[in-house]
């Protein structure tokens, strides 16, 4: 139960991050009320999570999915470059999480 709601977590991070960024200095309201829920929800969630895993662990995995869905999704809407390198990068990002959990 706690690696899902560390990945779920992880999936809020990438909610909030982009909701920071179209709330453009929190002058728009509803990606403002998003960032705010999604990052209550994803710390209360990498909270929970720290309860039955290591902390470095816990927050690599929660860093790590963030970090590849937030990027992945700037690079599906255009607001970042696509490249194969920055793919793989990604790729091999999500692989040391995969990995984080197989060695737990």
């Amino acid at each position: 139960m706690y690696w899902l709601v560390l990945v779920l977590s992880g999936v809020l991070e990438a909610v909030w991050a982009t909701a920071l960024d179209r709330s453009q200095w929190f002058s728009r309201p509803l990606p403002t009320v998003v960032f705010a829920v999604s990052l209550a929800g994803s710390m209360a969630g990498l909270a929970y999570a720290m309860r039955g895993l290591p902390l470095g662990t816990a927050y690599a995995v929660w860093v790590g999915v963030g970090v590849a869905l937030t990027a992945g999704y700037a690079m599906w809407s255009g607001q970042e470059p696509v490249s194969v390198i920055r793919v793989l990068l990604l790729v091999g990002l999500l692989g040391c999480v995969v990995g984080l959990k197989l060695t737990h």
